[in-house]
């Protein structure tokens, strides 16, 4: 039976993660412009089979097939009205394949629109947002609110608070730095570590990004900014690429379990990839980091 997640963390055993989800799916035969949460209520055995194949592989903690699941981010294809079936049955999938020894991430990414002053959303309409989507992942049987991918300081404080209003559950966020060390919109990885420490969220990090050797920059200077926080690194497969008209990653999956080992050195609690990975990475990275502890 699984214990609490922020005790499991507590204990300085490493959480590893999943991979990508997307590009997985796409290479299932998801069709290009189709979300993957569309898959989630018309052929729910492929979000197990994902799910199946990252816990073979390895992976303890599991993200829901939800990046894309506010009501926000669905309205362009038309599934706003189901958002709440939508996350709350995402995170029911990820259960039953989890089980009662593994754990779910509840995943929350940005809303896909600018918030004021450069865009329409408010921060208030973003907190309802992100409230609704966690309040269907936490029914639905989700350990953990899982934002990621955040640029913006005032999406990610409207995710950690939405998450806190539509449920108990405790909240992780990472940020995405992708432009000279910073996110799109200028964040630091000390801005970003305290902000979210001076908002209580326990575990923070980086997830997607440009080259994985950026984090061994980021890391510390998160560790500095908020030193009792839990780290998260989840990077992707490398820098993307076009070849034959298809887009490829140039990090193998021991190039990825090097530097997951070195992630852990630097204090990283919970290790995983992101875009452009597979099983074949959570593999490598569980066998180099798992032997080396």
């Amino acid at each position: 039976m699984r214990v609490d997640i922020l005790k499991r963390l507590a204990s300085g055993n490493v959480l590893i993660a999943d991979g990508a989800t997307g590009t997985m799916l796409q290479t299932a035969g998801l069709p290009t412009g189709t979300p993957g949460e569309a898959w989630v209520l018309e052929r729910p055995e492929e979000i197990k089979r994902l799910h199946r194949a990252y816990v073979a592989a390895g992976s303890q903690l599991i993200l829901t097939t939800t990046f894309g699941g506010t009501r926000s981010r669905l309205k362009a294809a038309g599934l706003d009205v189901q958002v709440a079936e939508i996350n709350r049955r995402a995170a029911e999938l990820a259960r039953q394949v989890a089980g009662d020894n593994l754990y779910v991430a509840g995943d929350v990414g940005p809303t896909g629109e600018m918030m004021v002053p450069l865009g329409p959303l408010t921060y208030e309409a973003a907190v309802e947002l992100f409230a609704e989507q966690s309040r269907a992942l936490a029914a639905g049987g989700a350990d953990v609110i899982y934002v990621e991918t955040m640029s913006d300081l005032n999406e990610a404080r409207a995710a950690v608070e939405g998450a806190r209003q539509g449920c108990d559950l405790p909240v992780f966020c990472t940020f995405s730095f992708d432009t000279h060390g910073r996110t799109s919109m200028g964040v630091s990885p000390p801005q970003a570590a305290q902000a979210m420490a001076a908002l209580g969220v326990p575990a923070v990090g980086a997830n997607c990004g440009h080259a994985p050797e950026e984090l061994l920059d980021i890391l510390p200077q998160m560790r500095e900014a908020a030193p009792d926080a839990y780290l998260i690194a989840k990077p992707n497969a490398g820098i993307p690429r076009m070849a034959k008209r298809q887009v490829v990653y140039d990090a193998t999956p021991e190039r990825m379990a090097d530097l997951a080992v070195r992630y852990v050195e630097l204090g990283a609690c919970i290790v995983g990839t992101c875009c452009g990975s597979s099983p074949a990475y959570i593999v490598a990275v569980r066998e180099a980091v798992l032997s080396d502890a």
